[in-house]
């Protein structure tokens, strides 16, 4: 079998262009693997971590374990306060979306938890943000308005709904 091939610390920036461009392409997998290309050859790379954070994040819906334990895993490696908050708040909202997503006994109930953990990494986001930027704020807004959208479907199991195992 062969072996992995290195990309040159020079082609980083483009490298990087095309990570991008292959997770707006809804290609995650793609940029992924580009970001850990980019990363053996610059470590620290905020963006390659920030990217990667972003791709595999994206796939929650078909892998959520692994792939929310290699998020939290790349955010520890966030240096700047105000992106580890915000991002953060990113990779819980896309959990609660995997949760809502999957339409089974009690995901509602799960994806009303992770809204609200990202809710409260937003509120964190929202006291480092820099002047002009309030993206924190409108993912606050947006996660707040899908909990409201759907109330009987986001609330916890009552003591008389049925249970999955009886």
């Amino acid at each position: 079998m062969s072996t992995l091939k290195s990309i040159s610390k020079d082609a980083v920036p483009k490298a990087l262009e095309l990570a991008e461009r292959y997770r707006l392409m809804k290609e995650p997998s793609v940029s992924e693997s580009i970001c850990i290309d980019i990363l053996e050859v610059d470590p620290d790379n905020q963006e390659a971590l920030v990217t990667l954070l972003l791709a595999i994040s994206e796939q929650f819906k078909e892998k959520l374990m692994p792939g929310y334990k290699k998020t939290r895993e790349i955010l520890d490696r966030v240096t700047n306060e105000y992106k580890r908050a915000f991002y953060e708040g990113i990779i819980n909202e896309r959990r609660a979306l995997a949760h809502f997503q999957k339409e089974s006994y009690g995901s509602g109930w799960q994806a009303h938890a992770w809204f609200e953990k990202a809710m409260s990494a937003y509120e964190k986001a929202i006291a480092l943000h820099p002047a002009g930027n309030d993206e924190a704020i409108l993912r606050w807004n947006n996660c707040y308005r899908t909990m409201a959208r759907y109330p009987e479907i986001m609330s916890p199991p009552q003591d008389g709904d049925e249970q999955m195992l009886e």
